[in-house]
């Protein structure tokens, strides 16, 4: 399994570059594969090139959401060490799309979203888009809203 992991990290370092950020991972004997699967999307997602890519195919029809990443995240959901990114100001904001858990976090997570995960966090994100507009990212609209 960890030959497996290797793989696909030199694989995926070979198809978007070193990127932004770059993280290591090494294995123990002790680490499941769903584990070892959660520490390689972990490693990829530290790419920022990777983390655009990524949204710009799930906001695909909502491009303004690409742009709110870029200016509250600078397209990172985790940090050099591997933890969520988290707010500057207020850090109860989350990750790639800062969405704010005192705020959004009881909802999300009735809804299902865990907002700690790029998946979640982006997903929130579209919904909270499609219910407000842009209005929750209002604090940056004087990055984002020259795109």
């Amino acid at each position: 399994m960890i030959e497996f992991t290797t793989g696909v990290v030199f694989l995926l370092s070979s198809m978007y570059g070193a990127g932004a950020s770059t993280a290591v991972a090494i294995a123990t004997p002790q680490e499941t594969t769903s584990e070892l699967a959660n520490m390689t999307v972990k490693i990829i997602l530290q790419d920022r090139k990777a983390v655009e890519e990524y949204l710009r195919k799930e906001y695909a029809d909502t491009p303004i959401l690409v742009e709110i990443a870029r200016c509250e995240s600078t397209f990172s959901q985790f940090d050099k060490n591997g933890k969520v990114v988290r707010g500057r100001v207020d850090r109860d904001d989350i990750g790639v799309m800062q969405i704010n858990s005192r705020y959004h976090g009881e909802t999300a997570e009735k809804l299902g979203f865990d907002i700690h995960t790029i998946e979640g966090n982006v997903s929130y994100a579209k919904y909270l888009y499609e219910k407000q507009g842009a209005k929750p990212w209002k604090a940056s609209s004087r990055c984002w809203a020259k795109a």
